[in-house]
């Protein structure tokens, strides 16, 4: 929970078959932190921001157009009064921790993610709500069970004040698994060209030095929903491979990169390896091979013998030309009675002892 990015990455990944839709909430509140307002809640679907809120400009606006289209005024108003309430609750619960925790200064990040997930192949719902405080784990909601989870004895006291409302938890539940989905599929209508559109990537293939990994890179695909694996003769490869996370990119697309371990494997079986990206909504699958000819390296590349004779060649064709160019003015001088003289560049010419403007010593000392 920790950090908004973190939070976000908790969910990125889904198996690429399955088409989960999410609608979500991130409130960090905050205690002395630079150029950070106190209080900042965004609100996404599919990972795609699409209201923001702080306690700064202390209103709730839409980040994406469709939104102004798929609401009307009283809608924004009314979650910037919720969103109001969230930053005083946000205030007292960050002093409430301080105290429990014996903290009297410094830094603090108080959060909460809640929101919903929908499968529309399935139908499936899932609803959740957690809280995290200074980088770790606080307090989330089993809804199945409509009871708190306590991951430290410090948020144990909340669990057993909170699994006490009954009639909140019941609240929360209905919210989260009838109210979420709805909003969720109305902004997936209102929004779809723009979060049910499909982008393919751009795959590379990179090794830093001949013994490093050789890295399968995916960037610009949309959306989110998306894997990335290495195959050996068309099995799925476990060993010697390393996934990472979907990582986010400034446009709204995602990135994602999947290693593997090559310094075992024979040049002459390079090829029965194979990257595979596969994303949500496209049967088909991206298939690239590896090949050492495709792999992009930033290490320097032996010079070709080819290269090596373009090279030659235009030295010498250089060298003719400047021969050339010489000859024609050394006979134009000569053709004029004037012979070209060599002056040497560092050298002056003095003025001679008793001409004006001499600087020489038998001047200067009479």
């Amino acid at each position: 929970m920790f950090t908004v990015l973190s939070l976000l990455l908790l969910t990125g990944a889904h198996s690429a078959k399955a088409r989960i839709h999410s609608l979500k909430d991130f409130l960090t509140g905050s205690s002395q932190v630079q150029n950070l307002p106190e209080f900042v809640g965004v609100g996404l679907v599919n990972e795609v921001p699409i209201g923001y809120y702080d306690s700064n400009t202390k209103k709730v606006e839409p980040k994406q157009d469709w939104m102004l289209k798929a609401t009307d005024k009283q809608y924004w108003e009314r979650h910037t009064l919720l969103a109001f309430g969230s930053q005083q609750d946000f205030k007292v619960n960050m002093e409430i921790l301080k105290e429990r925790f014996n903290q009297t200064q410094g830094l603090h990040i108080y959060q909460r993610m809640s929101g919903c997930e929908w499968n529309d192949e399935t139908g499936d719902v899932k609803g959740f709500m957690q809280f995290g405080y200074d980088g770790e784990d606080f307090i989330s909601l089993d809804l199945q069970t409509e009871t708190w989870i306590a991951p430290t004895p410090k948020s144990f006291i909340t669990k057993l004040e909170w699994d006490q409302d009954k009639a909140n938890l019941a609240f929360i539940k209905y919210y989260y698994t009838q109210e979420c989905p709805s909003w969720l599929k109305m902004f997936l209508e209102q929004g779809r060209s723009s979060l049910l559109r499909t982008e393919l990537p751009r795959i590379s293939l990179l090794q830093k030095s001949p013994s490093s990994p050789v890295t399968c890179h995916a960037t610009g695909f949309f959306p989110d929903s998306a894997i990335l694996f290495w195959r050996k003769d068309g099995e799925d490869l476990h060993e010697d491979v390393y996934s990472g996370e979907v990582l986010p990119n400034h446009d709204g697309t995602f990135q994602m990169s999947a290693d593997l371990k090559v310094s075992s494997i024979s040049p002459e079986d390079w090829r029965r390896y194979d990257c595979v990206f596969q994303i949500s909504g496209v049967k088909d699958y991206i298939v690239t091979k590896l090949d050492k000819d495709s792999v992009e390296s930033n290490r320097e590349k032996p010079i070709s013998v080819t290269t090596i004779i373009i090279i030659i060649a235009a030295v010498i064709a250089l060298a003719v030309v400047i021969a050339v160019i010489g000859l024609i003015v050394y006979r134009k001088k000569k053709a004029q009675g004037i012979s070209p003289a060599v002056k040497d560049p560092g050298a002056s010419q003095p003025l001679r002892s008793g001409e004006q403007g001499s600087n020489s010593p038998s001047e200067t000392s009479s």
